[in-house]
């Protein structure tokens, strides 16, 4: 039975990678891979040789074979030395003397990237018209009739001014002076008068329109601009550090 995860992974690319189990658990190097089970191995003189279902593979990254093992899962497909059974295609041979080949082992470092995404959010200009008073001063002339007086001398006899004679009182004549001054028919000639004269005056007079003062046209074009955007990323660095000597 071929396990779910055959047709998501391509297991030409998983040899030689490391297989990895739940919490950072290292099950070592991919060696080999069967149908139903991947060989795996660790360690330097002392080896470690698991042979791990494929049924409990979780993923594959590209760098790491991920399993859902823990550590006592994986000691439970542990490899005996009598029961190894790798193919000789894949795995070095030892040599017949008692040092071993120069052993390479694959440590992957891990890497960040950061990339950067454009979206479209959209928002409000909000444009506000309203009315401001201001007082404004317009020059005008305005025109008004005055009433102005002016004498003017007047030479008269005072005798043919008051052409009434007066008669002189005779022994026949027993009319007075006092009299003829008191005749009714006789004009007021210093009685008070009183004379109203129209005269004219311009005002101003207010009046106010609305007109069309100006207009503002709105557009809306794109503007492109350059922005640096930064993140923080991780990346991993070995530090080699001898201590055999």
């Amino acid at each position: 039975m071929s396990s779910v995860h055959d047709e998501d992974i391509d297991w030409d690319k998983v040899m030689e990678k490391e297989a990895m189990g739940e919490n950072g658990l290292d099950l070592g190097t991919i060696k080999q891979i069967e149908q139903e089970y991947i060989i795996t191995e660790m360690g330097g003189l002392t080896k470690k040789r698991y042979k791990l279902p494929k049924s409990a593979v979780k993923s594959f990254n590209g760098v790491f074979l991920n399993f859902l093992l823990d550590e006592s899962d994986a000691s439970a497909f542990m490899l005996k030395e009598d029961n190894v059974n790798i193919n000789t295609d894949s795995v070095m041979q030892p040599v017949e003397s008692s040092v071993q080949k120069e052993e390479e082992t694959l440590v992957p470092l891990i890497g960040e990237d950061l990339k950067v995404t454009k979206k479209i959010i959209e928002e409000n200009v909000k444009i506000t018209k309203e009315p401001l008073r201001e007082t404004k001063t317009i020059q005008i002339t305005l025109m008004h009739e005055k009433i102005t007086a002016e004498k003017i001398t007047i030479s008269n006899n005072f005798n043919t001014y008051n052409s009434k004679s007066v008669s002189v009182p005779s022994a026949n004549n027993t009319a007075s002076l006092e009299d003829e001054k008191e005749d009714d028919n006789e004009p007021a000639i210093y009685s008070k008068i009183e004379l109203l004269i129209p005269v004219k005056r311009e005002e101003p007079v207010i009046t106010k329109r609305s007109f069309v003062k100006e207009e503002i046209v709105l557009k809306k074009k794109p503007v492109t601009e350059t922005k640096n955007i930064s993140g923080e990323v991780m990346n991993e660095e070995m530090e080699y550090i001898n201590t055999t000597e």
